[in-house]
């Protein structure tokens, strides 16, 4: 997937301000709109100037452009990490400037799949409205999940200066982590959003959790998969071995003649809820060095008495 640079499509520059952004765009919409422009690209050109502006418009999804594009460099694919948008608050508006059929790949990867399409919260008519709903992914440890935790989050919310730019202030919250907590789902901090007009009530505040990566562990809906070292002869042989959970280490039994690749199941020692999730141990066989000279004679002792040919099925 290409990086599309949305102020280069716009001709304006990074630090524009708010106002120029939108003189840029009726500028741009009148000069590519189908219905008068005489360009062999007008269409094509007239959704790219709507998207940049779907963004630069928004002082969230633009900070979050800016802060996401800062690290891409020209001639690579762009694909954006899963946490690039973590701990950032977004507005719950969703589409202004057409159907969301009308944006970009590039776009739908950023924002079309979560806050962009977030509904907004119900607006009174006259001065009393209720504020807009706010969204922001929060990164949390596997082991948060199962035993719940109490974390302070600090999230980034973009708004506009007197002087028309995009600035971002920072807010500290306590947020309880419920035991059981999905990935991808959402926590409601009532009145979190943004204010409301009037005597109409704040939004709200929805949190979607997202597992950190794990050095041992992945997960799988309620699953957890580890995957765990074993020696030829535990395999061979049969063996009990202490395995790591999230939850604390258990004895795991390892049954004779195991290969590697086996999944072993650890019944509700998954993701806990009703009903909990399961740990999957993977087998995974790893051969001793030959590093020295008794391993380097050990090895040729079993292949002088051994006689053993993985290959003996393959006619070869």
């Amino acid at each position: 997937m290409d990086f599309k640079d949305y102020y280069t499509i716009m001709g304006v520059k990074r630090d524009a301000s708010q106002d120029e952004i939108k003189r840029a765009y009726r500028k741009l919409a009148r000069k590519y709109h189908p219905d008068v422009s005489k360009e062999a690209d007008a269409e094509i050109r007239f959704k790219e100037v709507g998207e940049a502006y779907e963004v630069l418009k928004d002082p969230e999804k633009r900070t979050a452009y800016d802060q996401l594009g800062a690290n891409w460099k020209a001639g690579q694919d762009f694909n954006p990490p899963p946490d690039w948008n973590a701990g950032f608050e977004f507005n719950g508006g969703g589409f202004t400037g057409g159907n969301a059929s009308d944006y970009s790949d590039f776009f739908e990867s950023l924002f079309g799949q979560g806050f962009a399409n977030a509904q907004t919260g119900y607006q009174q008519p006259g001065y009393h409205a209720h504020g807009n709903d706010h969204h922001a992914k929060v990164l949390i440890d596997l082991e948060d999940a199962y035993r719940g935790a109490s974390r302070s989050i600090t999230l980034q919310a973009p708004e506009v200066d007197n002087n028309g730019h995009v600035v971002t202030k920072q807010r500290t919250l306590n947020v309880k982590i419920p035991k059981g907590v999905k990935q991808g789902q959402r926590i409601r901090l009532s009145g979190q959003g943004s204010p409301g007009m009037g005597q109409g009530q704040a939004g709200d505040l929805y949190l979607e959790i997202e597992f950190k990566p794990h050095s041992l562990y992945k997960v799988e809906g309620h699953d957890v998969y580890l995957d765990l070292p074993i020696t030829p002869w535990e395999a061979a042989l049969g063996a009990t071995v202490k395995v790591p959970t999230p939850d604390g280490p258990v004895d795991l039994k390892i049954a004779k003649g195991t290969t590697s690749g086996r999944k072993l199941r650890l019944k509700a020692r998954g993701i806990p809820g009703k009903p909990a999730g399961d740990l999957y141990v993977v087998a995974k066989i790893t051969l001793p060095p030959a590093d020295n000279d008794a391993a380097t004679e050990l090895y040729k002792k079993m292949e002088q008495e051994l006689a053993y040919n993985p290959r003996s099925q393959m006619g070869v």
